[in-house]
């Protein structure tokens, strides 16, 4: 069981300032393969430094109004990962509110 390993690719296609033109992304294990994506957000953690490194990469076609709407599904998942993660569901509700209000204050959801 402990040699099995799966893997998730990211490929960024970059034009000549290295601003991301493209990206595909592979998980074959979830049944992804060179998915095109528009915008990746990729936190990992540094338990040495105890610090968190990030990539974040968006192409410079991706539309705005989808960033916005990128933002809120990703404070949301945040907020899910935090309440798993922790059993905190007071701050993980606090959390779910700052996120509406983020929606709220963007005019994300028509009402």
């Amino acid at each position: 069981m402990g040699n099995q390993k799966s893997n998730i690719n990211i490929e960024v296609s970059v034009d000549e300032n290295k601003v991301p033109e493209k990206l595909h992304w592979t998980a074959k294990d979830g049944g992804v393969d060179k998915a095109e994506a528009k915008a990746v957000f990729l936190n990992v953690w540094d338990h040495n430094k105890r610090e968190s490194l990030r990539i974040d990469l968006w192409t410079k076609d991706m539309p705005l109004d989808d960033m916005k709407i990128f933002f809120h599904q990703t404070l949301q998942a945040m907020a899910d990962t935090f309440e798993r993660a922790t059993s905190d569901e007071k701050m993980s509700a606090t959390m779910r509110d700052f996120s509406e209000y983020f929606a709220e204050k963007l005019e994300l959801y028509e009402k």
